[in-house]
Order: C-alpha cells, then structure tokens, then sequence
C-alpha cells in the first residue's frame, strides 16, 4: 500500500515522529522512502540517527521528495511554511495536514493543491492507541484515501468523517481529550497521597483502574452510565463519592473546558485564514 511511494514531514515534531514511529514498526514503508524537514540540523540528525529516515532543512525539498506530504508544524507556523511548498507539489501528490485548527480552505490557498486531507490525531498515537478523525477534499483519490488510512492507522483507530466542522468538534474532544485524563488521574494520585499512601503506589492503583474501566467500558454494550450504576450501591462508598463529585458540578466544569478548546481551535482556524488573507 506504502511501499511504493515516498512520505515526507513538514516539521519532525512529537506526533510526526509518533506517526514515522508506527509506519516504520508496522513495515508499511521503509525508511528511504522517508524524509523529514526541519530547521534544527541536530533534530534531524537524531531522526535520521534513530529511524534511517532522509532529513533536510528544505522545506521545498522534502515538498519534492513526498507523494504524500504530511504537514506537521504548530499552527502558528503553518503560515511562514505554505510559501516554501508553493510549486514544490505534484498533481499527484497528496498533502495531509495534522496541524491544529487548520482548515482545508486555508491550506488550499497557501499551498495551492486540491488534493488535502485535514486529520486531527492524539497524543496516545505514540504509542499505537491514538483516535484520529480525518476528512478530505474531493480532489483527492480513492487510492489516496486507502493511502491516508494506512498511515493513521498506524497511529491506532481512525475516523472519516464528511463534514469538516467535525475537526474542530474532534479537537475539542479527543485531540484535548488527553489532558482531560491526565488531570483526572493527577487528581486521583494525589488525593491517594492525601489518604496515606506512597505516591508510587496510588500512581499505580490509579493507573490499573482507569485501565480497567477503560476496558470494561470498551467490552461491554452498555452506557456508562449503566456502568457507573453498577459499582454504585446504595448508600456505599461509591454513592458517597459520586455525590460530591456532582454538587462540585464536574459535568459542567468539564462541559465547559470541551466547549472552550472547541472555540480555541475555531480561533486558530480564523486566525490561519486571516494570515492567508
């Protein structure tokens, strides 16, 4: 499916390292037909030292290099990157942005390509259990879709999805969805802390049962809230716990913060478009 194209990386950051990672592990490319751009000579050579990959600092030459050609740059910097790849793009050439906020209009009038699949990965993608929400342009081919797929799959699941507004729905949750979880787990370690316990130890008790629940959760057909009412009986623990957990109005606050990074990446949308403009 890969083996016989060339990717390139438009920024060699965290998550487009998670993606080489997965690509390069599941022996669906082979590390020649890798390159990754980036303006620091020493990251470079630290992925060409770790993966066998082609680097460059040429924006322009990894634009060449690529059939694919995935932008993987902070969203700030998508701006100052399009120009460099501005007649560097084949017709047959796919571009796949994984950057922020960025929408499909906005990455066709930097780039001047049709053919652009906007995804929204996340973090766990480094470690093969990312959710990766992805849609595209008409002008891209069936056989650049099946393309797309393999890639994000190396990252764990993936979603298409018709309608771009889904993206930035996405952002808000799964892509941010993370750090909703690691708050959450902090939480709970340190009120186990607070409780007695060695940190060590409430890390791994708490770091067992959101495993657990998370996989129960993903075993069973029932809602989670069916769930919850399981392990919730009456006048126990659980019924305790839960009951300041909602009048400290957790589903609100948490509502709140999805609502706010949803707004955050509809700004960073506008304001890539603004730059264009």
């Amino acid at each position: 499916m890969l083996n016989d194209i060339h990717l390139s990386f438009i920024g060699t950051g965290v998550m487009a390292e998670a993606m080489i990672k997965g690509l390069l592990h599941k022996e669906l490319i082979s590390p020649d037909r890798i390159m990754g751009s980036d303006p620091h000579g020493q990251r470079g050579e630290e992925m060409r030292r770790r993966y066998g990959i082609c680097v460059t600092r040429s924006n322009s030459e990894a634009a060449d290099f690529g059939d694919v050609v995935v932008l993987s740059v902070k969203p700030q910097v998508l701006p100052h990157v399009m120009p460099e790849l501005l007649g560097h793009l084949s017709r047959q050439s796919l571009v796949l942005s994984i950057v922020a906020g960025a929408r499909i209009s906005a990455i066709r009038h930097g780039t001047g390509h049709p053919a652009i699949v906007r995804s929204m990965p996340n973090t766990p993608a480094q470690v093969g259990k990312g959710m990766t929400v992805w849609t595209a342009t008409p002008a891209v081919q069936p056989r650049q879709r099946e393309q797309t797929r393999a890639i994000l799959s190396a990252l764990g699941a993936e979603l298409y999805v018709e309608d771009e507004s889904y993206l930035d729905m996405a952002t808000a949750l799964s892509g941010t969805g993370p750090a909703y979880v690691f708050l959450f787990m902090e939480a709970l370690i340190d009120a186990g802390v607070h409780l007695g316990f060695p940190r060590k130890v409430a890390e791994q008790l708490v770091l067992q049962t959101m495993e657990g629940a998370v996989e129960i959760a993903k075993q069973s057909d029932l809602h989670p809230a069916q769930l919850r009412n399981m392990v919730t009986s009456p006048g126990g623990t659980s019924a305790e716990a839960l009951y300041e957990l909602e009048k400290g109005a957790m589903r609100t606050v948490l509502s709140k913060a999805v609502w706010a990074a949803y707004r955050k990446s509809k700004y960073l949308g506008d304001l890539t478009e603004k730059v264009e403009d």
